[in-house]
């Protein structure tokens, strides 16, 4: 069970739906940002075939901090992965920390946290240049280790994580290496009670029906009232919002005959915020949600590269702007973990990067009825700018 603080009157007062104001410019970022998202669910559903659960939003932070140190056609490589155009880094920063700024702020009822670190290697020197530069755009904490002493290492940087994320993901390394130059760092959390809450007498169990036919009985939660709402031939959608409806849970449902792959696949960052704009609240929604926890990591030095950036995990990358050594992509990975029940979700991710010293061997690159009874795709999202925070598989399984 979810443990939520109670907020009174004078918590509820002056709490009204806040937005994020873009200009031209931020706008299109955002949608290639959304555009990223689902090229990036794209590939992490082909590889799995169970649950799972990331953050596009908290990848997009860490790549933001490796494209600062990057310089040539691998810093063009990450900007074209992320769907920006090329030498813009310097406005990319600067919706980034419009971005970082402002998500926070939105809603008294909701928590979240964005965190960037870079913990570098005490025994090389990173560039003062680069350093300010994550510290001004990324509110970054930047720290030397002495990665020689593993275990007090180990213990700075997964101590960071636990504290950025609640405890929620305690520690996302299990060795520190010498050869490394730097660890890098971005921690998203967030915490959101219902708008409207679901009642724990109506929680019972039902039947749900797992991606090979077969039928199982798990518990669902059940609440009937105007939603946002709207379908297509492919999937049902239906919004949940959260605290004063800055966030919201935004539930894809595919239709018989359609699989969750096909839903991540109708979607890019242009159409998706044509159609989340156009849910209507014009009928009841019987909703059926099973209360769930899910924790999941990857490895993603495959996606990346897949999706277009393999220099930056090799010799051949560019680091220059972030250190005189050579530089290199060891790993790039996510820990993130999710909580839902009738009062609200919790949920938080860590992005980490290893980036390779001049001395290291390179690893290689690796009532309308809205019934969640079978599997589904879920996006927890800021509604004015449709930036996806969040997103899940559950299979039931």
């Amino acid at each position: 069970m979810i443990s939520f603080p109670f907020f009174g009157s004078c918590h509820a007062q002056n709490n009204d739906r806040k937005r994020i104001d873009l200009d031209e410019t931020q706008l299109a970022y955002a949608e290639a940002g959304n555009d990223f998202a689902f090229r990036f669910l794209k590939q992490i559903d082909s590889c799995e075939s169970g649950d799972w659960f990331v953050s596009p939003v908290s990848l997009q932070y860490l790549l933001g901090l490796v494209l600062d140190g990057a310089d040539g056609e691998t810093a063009d490589e990450i900007c074209r992965t992320l769907g920006y155009p090329a030498g813009q880094s310097e406005a990319v920063d600067a919706y980034c920390r419009k971005m970082l700024t402002e998500l926070p702020n939105l809603d008294k009822l909701t928590q979240l946290k964005l965190a960037n670190a870079i913990f570098f290697n005490n025994k090389m020197e990173i560039k003062v240049p680069y350093k300010k530069r994550v510290e001004k755009f990324y509110d970054a904490a930047v720290e030397s280790l002495d990665f020689y002493q593993k275990q007090k290492s180990l213990k700075v940087i997964n101590g960071w994580c636990s504290k950025q994320t609640n405890g929620l993901i305690p520690s996302v390394l299990e060795d520190v290496s010498p050869d490394m130059f730097a660890y890098l760092l971005n921690a998203l959390y967030f915490k959101g009670t219902w708008m409207y809450p679901f009642n724990k007498k109506y929680t019972r169990e039902r039947t749900f029906t797992l991606e090979s036919g077969e039928k199982k009985e798990i518990k669902m939660m059940e609440k009937e009232r105007k939603f946002g709402y709207g379908e297509d031939e492919i999937c049902q959608r239906v919004t949940l919002p959260y605290g004063n409806g800055s966030y919201s849970m935004i539930v894809l449902l595919p239709k018989k005959g359609y699989t969750v792959a096909d839903v991540i696949a109708s979607y890019n960052g242009e159409n998706w915020n044509e159609i989340r704009t156009r849910m209507g609240y014009r009928s009841p929604v019987n909703v059926w949600l099973p209360p769930f926890e899910s924790k999941y990591h990857i490895k993603l030095n495959d996606i990346l590269c897949d999706m277009g950036m393999p220099r930056s995990f090799g010799p051949k990358a560019d680091f220059k702007p972030m250190s005189n050594d050579a530089l290199w992509l060891s790993f790039v990975q996510q820990d993130a973990v999710i909580k839902v029940d009738e009062e609200g979700t919790e949920a938080a991710a860590v992005s980490s990067a290893g980036m390779l010293g001049a001395t290291a061997v390179a690893e290689p690159p690796r009532v309308i009825d809205f019934h969640c009874d079978h599997p589904f795709l879920y996006l927890i999202t800021e509604n004015s700018t449709g930036t996806i925070l969040f997103a899940g598989k559950f299979t039931g399984n």
